[in-house]
């Protein structure tokens, strides 16, 4: 019998982590809570049938943050089987934008295929039509100390 692996476990080093049903993409979620990234790196690949997001990803999991402080990773969100892309509250134009990630959801169909439904704080989201969910959150950096110093709050 295995366990489930503890974040202390995975100590410093990169997160890789994939989802392929809605239980998966929870964990995903809570780990990209609060990435921040610019209009100008959200990526629609429509012949490889593919969304990504280049992300100021906060590490929640990092477990030493009172030792060293608040730090955030360059991260990929990548979405595959995308066959439609909508959005709502962002201004495509204003590439300079800085958006800021709550959540990822996914909401099945009967058949498998589903929405995967990125909400951005400010009432902005992005919801992708999927064959299939199949989810990607990659680190891609090293980590650096936060802007803020300060991990990010949401008031109550």
């Amino acid at each position: 019998m295995t366990k489930d692996a503890t974040f202390e476990e995975g100590g410093e080093a990169p997160l890789n982590l994939g989802a392929l049903d809605a239980e998966d993409l929870k964990v995903i979620s809570s780990l990209a809570q609060d990435a921040v990234f610019p209009a100008s790196e959200m990526k629609w690949a429509p012949a490889q049938r593919r969304f990504a997001l280049l992300l100021n990803r906060f590490r929640w999991e990092d477990a030493n943050r009172d030792r060293h402080g608040a730090e955030r990773v360059r991260s990929v969100l990548a979405i595959d089987e995308v066959l439609r892309v909508s959005s709502q509250g962002i201004d495509r134009k204003d590439t300079d934008t800085v958006l800021s990630l709550l959540s990822v959801e996914f909401t099945p169909d009967a058949d498998g295929a589903g929405h995967v439904l990125l909400t951005l704080a400010g009432d902005g989201a992005i919801r992708l039509e999927v064959e299939a969910l199949g989810v990607t959150l990659k680190d891609v950096t090293r980590p650096y100390r936060a802007l803020s110093g300060k991990a990010p709050t949401h008031p109550e």
